[in-house]
């Protein structure tokens, strides 16, 4: 009974989102916006066809340094004062990459454990992934349901073990 009245005394919260109903605006408040300035909400395929795109930008960028004909990426860290490093070591590339897409942040994050359990083949496990990832979007692209193209990974990953 206490908690009761304590909670019946505390003045209410403002929405935790934005409604266009007149009932969701306190008065003198407007919308509440949980977004950053300029970010935008995608939702559905929009959504999962932004963060397969994102993925495969890391893992094209990183491609390009791998094997004995590999190039050597530029780096200019935006913390040490502008410090420039040359290097194709796909690790180095990938810690230096700022990201905010999800599904990039998993290829990266792969790389990590990939460098943590083995301490090799960060770049080769981040282009692998990628490239799953690429023909997962064509599969989605010609129309076929995406729990279908996990289904057959999840054959492919019983094949492989």
């Amino acid at each position: 009974r206490n908690r009761e009245r304590e909670r019946a005394s505390d003045p209410p919260l403002p929405p935790l989102y934005s409604h266009s109903s007149s009932a969701m605006m306190g008065p003198q408040m407007g919308p509440v916006n949980l977004f950053g300035e300029g970010s935008q909400e995608a939702k559905g395929e929009q959504a999962r066809m932004s963060s397969i795109v994102g993925a495969l930008a890391i893992a094209d960028l990183v491609k390009t340094s791998l094997g004995p004909k590999g190039m050597d990426k530029i780096l200019q860290s935006s913390s040490r004062g502008g410090a420039v490093s040359v290097t194709n070591d796909g690790a180095t590339i990938l810690k230096s990459v700022l990201i905010d897409n999800p599904a990039a942040k998993v290829l990266i994050d792969i790389s990590k454990v990939q460098d943590d359990e083995v301490g090799d083949g960060t770049t080769s496990v981040c282009v692998m992934a990628g490239e799953l990832l690429r023909q997962a979007a064509e599969l989605i692209e010609k129309k076929m349901h995406p729990q279908t193209v996990i289904a057959g990974y999840r054959l492919l990953r019983d094949a492989a073990l």
